[in-house]
C-alpha cells in the first residue's frame, strides 16, 4: 500500500476520532487515569489535536505533514497511558466491543500506529534532493 493511501486513512481516523472527542467528550471519561487532572479539558485538547493532526496530515506540502505527525505522534506517547489503565482497569467505552484481549490489543497497536504515522508523511528522499 502506497504511504498516500495509509496517510489517508490514518488521517481519516484521526479526523474521526477528534470529532467523537469534541462532540462527546464523556464518552471518554472511563478511560482517564484518575491521577491525571483536567479529565475534560484534556479530552478536549487531544480532540483538538487530533483534527489538528488529521488535517495537516493530508496538507500537499511535505513539511506540514511531518510536522503533523510529530505532533501526532507525541499525542500517541501521551495518551499511552490512558491505553494502559484503560487494559487494566477493564474499562468499557460505549460502542466498543468488551472483550478482555480487545482492551490488551491497544497497547501493541499504539506503536504501529506511530509508525504508520511517520511513515506515510515521509516523502522518497530522491524529491528532497531535487
Amino acid at each position: 500500500m502506497g504511504r498516500a493511501i495509509v496517510r489517508a486513512c490514518v488521517a481519516g481516523l484521526f479526523l474521526v476520532a477528534g470529532t467523537i472527542h469534541l462532540l462527546n467528550p464523556t464518552l471518554f471519561f472511563p478511560a482517564m487515569p484518575p491521577w491525571i487532572p483536567f479529565h475534560l479539558a484534556c479530552i478536549v485538547i487531544s480532540g483538538v489535536c487530533e483534527l489538528l493532526g488529521g488535517l495537516g496530515l493530508l496538507m500537499p506540502v511535505p513539511a506540514i505533514r511531518r510536522a503533523a505527525a510529530w505532533g501526532l505522534t507525541a499525542l500517541l506517547v501521551a495518551i499511552f497511558p490512558a491505553n494502559i489503565h484503560m487494559a487494566l482497569a477493564h474499562v468499557q467505552i460505549h460502542g466498543f466491543p468488551r472483550h478482555v484481549w480487545v482492551e490488551w490489543a491497544r497497547l501493541p497497536l499504539q506503536p504501529l500506529l506511530i509508525g504508520a504515522v511517520l511513515w506515510s508523511s515521509a516523502y522518497p528522499n530522491h524529491l528532497s534532493a531535487k
